[in-house]
C-alpha cells in the first residue's frame, strides 16, 4: 500500500474534529444528530464563537505523526472535510444560521475567512512534508438528494432545484477559493459520498444534477465517488470530468462484510471507462470503514479482506501500474 493517512483515529468524527480546531469554532451540541437512512448520530455540531483563522492547527501534529512513521515508504496523505462542508455546518438549521450572520452579517467575508483559515492549514501541512490531502465532501452527495433538500427549504417556498443551484454556487466557491496559488508538487483530491455512518447511509440520487459543476468546476486533481449502490446512480455522469483528471472508483462497499463478486466489478470498471480513459481510473471503497467513532458493521479482519479484493482486481485490470 502506497497511500497512508492516520486512519482519523484521533477523530470522533470525520469533519467536525477539524472544524474544532479552527480558532473562532467552539463544540456545540444541535437539536439533533444528523439523520441517516434508520439511526441518528449524536447532536454534536460546531458554532461560531468568533473570527474564524487556522493557525496552529491540532491536525498538524497528527500528520507528522503519519509523515514520521511512513518515511520513504509511501505517501502520507492527510484528509480533512471541504470547506463547503463547513459551511454547511454553520448553516444547518435556523440557530446555526443565526450565531454564525451575527458574527459575520455578510457572507462574502464569512467565505474570505473560511477561505483564508483554510490556506493557512494547507501552507502548514505542506510545510510539515504534506503533498497529497483529500477534502472530503458530502455536501454534493446532499444535493442530488431532493427529499433532504425539502428539509433544508424549511417551508421557505423555495424548490429543491432552487436550492441546489444556490448551494452549489457557493460550494463551488468556497472550494475553489482554497485551491489557488498552490504549489505545483501539492496534490488535491476530493472524496463525495452519500453518508457512512454505522453501516447505514443519509442520503440518495446520481451524480447527474450537480456533475456539470462538481465535474467541470472543481478544480482538484482527482474524485474520490461512491458508485457502491444503485443509490450513487450510473456512471454517465462521468462525461464532464475534464480530460486528464483521474476518477476513483468507490465500487466497493466498507460498510458490509459481504465481499464483491470480482468479475462484476471489473465489468463496471470497464462500463465506466466508456466516459473516463481507463488509465485515468482506480478503484476504492466507497468511503472509510469508519467516518466516526461507532465504525461500520464490520471486522478489523473484513476490512483487510475489503482491500485484498481491491488489490486483487487492480492487479487484474491495470496490472503493475
Amino acid at each position: 500500500m502506497k497511500g497512508i493517512t492516520d486512519g482519523e483515529f484521533r477523530r470522533a468524527y470525520w469533519h467536525l474534529d477539524f472544524f474544532w480546531g479552527l480558532n473562532g469554532v467552539e463544540h456545540t451540541q444541535a437539536k439533533t444528530g444528523y439523520q441517516f437512512h434508520d439511526e441518528t448520530t449524536k447532536p454534536d455540531s460546531a458554532s461560531l464563537s468568533g473570527k474564524i483563522t487556522g493557525e496552529n492547527h491540532p491536525f498538524i501534529n497528527h500528520f507528522k505523526f503519519v509523515y514520521d512513521a511512513v518515511g520513504e515508504e509511501g505517501i502520507a496523505r492527510q484528509t480533512i472535510p471541504a470547506p463547503a462542508q463547513f459551511y454547511f455546518e454553520l448553516v444547518r438549521d435556523s440557530e446555526h444560521v443565526a450565531q454564525t450572520f451575527t458574527i459575520y452579517p455578510e457572507k462574502d467575508e464569512l467565505f474570505a475567512d473560511i477561505a483564508s483559515a483554510y490556506k493557512q492549514v494547507i501552507k502548514d501541512l505542506y510545510a510539515a512534508g504534506c503533498r497529497n490531502l483529500q477534502l472530503d465532501d458530502c455536501t454534493w452527495g446532499a444535493l442530488v438528494d431532493d427529499f433532504v433538500l425539502g428539509i433544508i427549504s424549511d417551508g421557505s417556498g423555495r424548490t429543491p432545484q432552487e436550492i441546489r443551484e444556490e448551494l452549489s454556487a457557493d460550494f463551488i466557491r468556497l472550494n475553489n477559493s482554497i485551491l489557488t496559488e498552490l504549489p505545483e508538487d501539492l496534490v488535491v483530491t476530493t472524496h463525495v459520498c452519500r453518508g457512512n455512518f454505522h453501516s447505514t447511509w443519509g442520503c440518495q440520487g446520481g451524480y447527474d444534477a450537480i456533475a456539470e459543476t462538481l465535474f467541470g468546476k472543481e478544480n482538484v486533481d482527482a474524485y474520490y465517488l461512491e458508485f457502491d449502490t444503485e443509490r450513487a446512480g450510473g456512471f454517465e455522469p462521468l462525461k464532464e470530468i475534464k480530460p486528464g483528471k483521474k476518477v476513483v472508483l468507490g465500487l466497493i462497499t466498507s460498510k458490509f462484510a459481504d465481499l464483491e463478486d470480482k468479475q462484476e466489478v471489473i465489468s463496471r470498471i470497464h462500463e465506466a471507462a466508456k466516459y473516463v480513459p481507463l488509465e485515468n481510473l482506480y478503484l476504492s471503497t466507497q468511503c472509510g470503514f469508519a467516518s466516526t467513532e461507532e465504525g461500520n458493521i464490520l471486522t478489523e479482519e473484513d476490512q483487510w479482506k475489503k482491500i485484498k479484493l481491491i488489490q486483487e482486481i487492480v492487479a487484474e485490470v491495470w496490472g503493475d501500474r
